[in-house]
């Protein structure tokens, strides 16, 4: 960002945006900050009609630029799709790609990453959206190197964002990278909000419990349910069932999706995040309770599932839910 100057940031609203990524584009890059002593940012909204009802009809949003506003813009910023797999507005779709042209910087939130593919700017670049729309997202665009786990990417001149409150986190990150680290730091205090979470966005993903046939495996499950902190074997869950390990494996299979020992793996690694979100702190008693054996297997495990370490998924989630000040090192 040149010195003595504003960056011009335009946000591209469409129908059925989300209203707090509008509000996290116009708290950072929108609000005036004399304080810091250095030109901020000039933010407009921009869209391909002066009206846009916003998400779920709360709002409807008057007095919008077009989008020529997008072509005089240093960084273009494209919020969530309320359906990612309906078309984008043609409009839009150009203005993305004339920016692109000229070397504009592009920016998605959440499923906002559909409309750049779109547009065709994300190809061959690595970019991250949503997680309960990764799936889609890699089958629609299979050219663009999708990071399904992480709060954002920032692939140069083109970055995405995971959910909507990651938004604050590319936010603050493309303020760290435009003005340094102590500028991101003091708007990071003025909101509360730490300057660079840890972990990416596994820890929120849901893990719905798959339905099972009461007359086949449910019983099984529920009596290993509640045995988790014992040694159970697939010999020993076969002896339960009075089958063969083989028989077993295809039924997990069948029923489940996947083998005997990754969903015992799987609900030890859920009991301990429970004990860990209720304020347990002693691993090695955490370790015991879920039958990860040792707190060594329960950082690897926790950490292979959320992308936190136990201290960390505590503080995240544990009662009081109290992250460190955002200046603090990491």
């Amino acid at each position: 960002m040149p010195q003595g100057s504003s960056h011009r940031v335009a946000v591209i609203v469409g129908p059925g945006s989300n209203p707090f990524e509008l509000g996290v584009a116009t708290e950072l890059f929108g609000l005036a900050r004399p304080e810091l002593g250095h030109p901020w940012y000039e933010l407009t909204l921009c869209a391909p009609r002066p009206s846009v009802r916003m998400h779920a009809g709360f709002f409807t949003l008057g007095g919008v630029a077009g989008l020529e506003a997008a072509d005089a813009a240093g960084t273009v910023i494209v919020p969530n799709r309320p359906d990612p797999l309906a078309g984008a507005d043609p409009a839009v779709l150009a203005a993305i790609r004339r920016a692109a042209l000229r070397g504009a910087r592009l920016v998605s939130f959440c499923t906002g990453a559909f409309t750049l593919a779109e547009a065709g700017v994300l190809d061959g670049r690595r970019a991250t959206t949503h997680w309960r729309w990764a799936e889609a997202f890699a089958a629609r665009h299979p050219a663009v190197r999708l990071e399904p786990d992480v709060l954002f990417v920032d692939d140069g001149e083109v970055l995405t964002a995971a959910g909507s409150a990651a938004a604050l986190d590319l936010g603050l990150h493309l303020i760290r990278r435009d003005h340094g680290a102590e500028t991101a730091n003091t708007v990071s205090r003025r909101l509360v909000f730490a300057a660079g979470r840890d972990g990416g966005q596994r820890q929120f993903v849901d893990r719905p419990v798959p339905a099972v046939d009461a007359a086949s495996l449910q019983p099984l499950l529920d009596w290993a349910r509640e045995r988790l902190d014992r040694p159970l074997t697939v010999t020993a869950l076969a002896a339960r069932a009075a089958v063969h390990p083989a028989t077993l494996h295809r039924r997990f299979q069948a029923e489940l999706g996947t083998t005997p020992l990754a969903w015992l793996t799987e609900e030890r690694v859920a009991l301990a995040c429970r004990l860990l979100e209720r304020g347990e702190d002693r691993l090695e008693a955490v370790a015991r309770a879920s039958g990860l054996g040792t707190a060594a297997n329960l950082r690897a495990r926790l950490r292979r599932r959320t992308g936190l370490t136990p201290t960390a998924y505590r503080r995240r989630f544990g009662p009081g839910n109290t992250p460190p000040p955002p200046d603090v090192a990491r």
